[in-house]
């Protein structure tokens, strides 16, 4: 990103996941690590030397245990793993603190639940670990040598007093930790530290500070200007996102909606998360043999008609907001002879947009308003699905310039504010509008007799998980 805030160049890396028993997903933390320099490289050498500071987003949630050495003790347990619902569980029953300071229920995707079944399962990794760190920190440890932290990713691992925006003792010694074991908090826009020599000298940079920066639905509503009151965004990445920016701290956990610290002081967040979202478009490419989620969708908006017979539970990771069921799972339902890959494309869509109104009406019952909703991610791109949300949403959908880079936007942003400062109005305004796309009343109408029938089956085939 320039000094003006315009993005100047891009790259990106893949990154391999393990999902070796079910319920588990796993990531190396030398893969991030890896990624990281691949990607850097990727981006154009000149930009590369006019680098003044450096911004970090990244997946949330994430278990990176570290021992003495600040080594990783074994792969990081991710945002998406089920594996600990018991531990889940136990936590909030033994510490109502969980829900009165943590503003949240202890559901496996988070990082708490992780620690507490690493010490269960892998007591003897669990003696080891000196440190827990959330990916993007791995990443600047790597980078800097610092262990710190934002406020928005660490409360998303359910041992801060996120209305305060500390670490909470009582929620730590609950899982057998203490302050020493975290790392220094920092808000969004504070610096943390500086690139160590050997990777400027690689990066082609100098010595450039390093922001705190945000986990990536935070980041991802800074980059789209999702800052203040009411503000809401809606993220399509592999997971589905509404995010709604308050002045206040608020919580509904018994709606499993999330209630963290935004990436800017004085500023909170609601969230609503479903685990699967763009990801069901591509297990739908891979099931019907189709090249690519962009011809997926295409053949939804060909070939199919809105509100077509078949009907998709999106579960395929388990659910957050509203269901908190890491044993729901997808359903296609509906089948017949006539059923095409188009009709298929067409109810995974649909199906993703019933989930994320499932979410969006756990957010609302906290009284908070919603005028319109801003999109960014991979699936922003599709005018089709956008079309089918805002229905079902009831609300206008606003596309902007950058979408589709979501977090990473919004992390240089955070690195641009650290060395330029001046007015948060002007630093973080929302992008220009490219579309919008209101919701049209015929549509409303047929895609909510749908939703009743997608609400129908995840209730006689997906009973609540009660924690046992």
């Amino acid at each position: 990103m320039d000094e003006a805030g315009c993005v100047v160049d891009t790259a990106s890396a893949e990154l391999p996941i393990s999902r070796p028993k079910p319920l588990w997903s796993e990531q190396k933390p030398s893969d991030w690590w890896t990624a990281t320099n691949m990607a850097v490289a990727g981006l154009n050498v000149k930009q590369r030397h006019g680098v003044k500071a450096i911004g970090l987003s990244g997946q949330m949630h994430g278990a990176t245990l570290l021992d003495k050495s600040m080594n990783p003790l074994r792969p990081a347990i991710l945002w998406n793993d089920g594996r600990s619902s018991a531990e889940a569980a136990a936590l909030q029953q033994r510490e109502p603190d969980f829900v009165e300071k943590g503003g949240n229920l202890v559901m496996p995707g988070f990082t708490a639940p992780k620690l507490e079944w690493v010490r269960r399962h892998e007591p003897e990794t669990y003696a080891k670990v000196a440190k827990v760190l959330l990916p993007k920190d791995y990443v600047r440890l790597r980078m800097t040598g610092d262990l710190a932290s934002d406020m928005s990713d660490s409360a998303g691992t359910l041992w801060m007093d996120v209305a305060n925006r500390k670490w909470h003792e009582p929620l730590l010694e609950a899982c057998g930790l203490t302050v020493e074991h975290m790392p220094i908090l920092y808000e969004g826009v504070e610096e943390t530290g500086i690139l160590r020599q050997e990777a400027a000298e690689a990066w082609g940079m100098d010595r450039v500070p390093v922001v705190a920066g945000g986990g990536d639905n935070a980041a991802g509503a800074v980059g789209a200007g999702i800052v203040d009151e009411g503000d809401a965004l809606l993220s399509l990445g592999t997971s589905g996102v509404i995010f709604v920016a308050g002045s206040e701290f608020r919580s509904n956990p018994e709606s499993a909606a999330h209630a963290f610290c935004h990436a800017l002081p004085g500023r909170w967040h609601l969230m609503s998360v479903m685990l699967s979202a763009a990801s069901c478009v591509d297990w739908a490419c891979r099931a019907t043999g189709t090249e690519s989620a962009e011809q997926m969708i295409n053949l939804a908006e060909q070939d199919a008609a809105l509100a077509c017979k078949e009907v998709f539970l999106p579960y395929l990771s388990g659910e957050r907001t509203p269901h908190n069921n890491p044993y729901a799972s997808g359903v296609l339902f509906g089948l017949d002879h006539d059923t095409s890959k188009g009709r298929i494309a067409e109810a995974v869509l649909e199906g993703v947009a019933f989930g994320m109104a499932d979410g969006f009406d756990a957010l609302l019952q906290s009284g908070i308003d919603v005028h319109s909703i801003s999109v960014i991610g991979g699936g922003s791109q599709s005018a089709h699905w956008g079309r089918i949300l805002a229905a079902v949403l009831e609300r206008p959908l606003v596309y902007r310039d950058g979408a589709a880079t979501g977090p990473a936007l919004g992390a240089a942003r955070l690195a641009r504010y650290a060395k330029t400062k001046g007015h948060y109005d002007e630093a973080f305004a929302a992008p220009r509008a490219t579309n919008v796309i209101e919701p049209h009343d015929a549509d409303v109408d047929r895609l909510s007799v749908k939703r009743e029938k997608f609400k129908r089956l995840y209730k006689a085939l997906s009973p609540e998980f009660t924690g046992e």
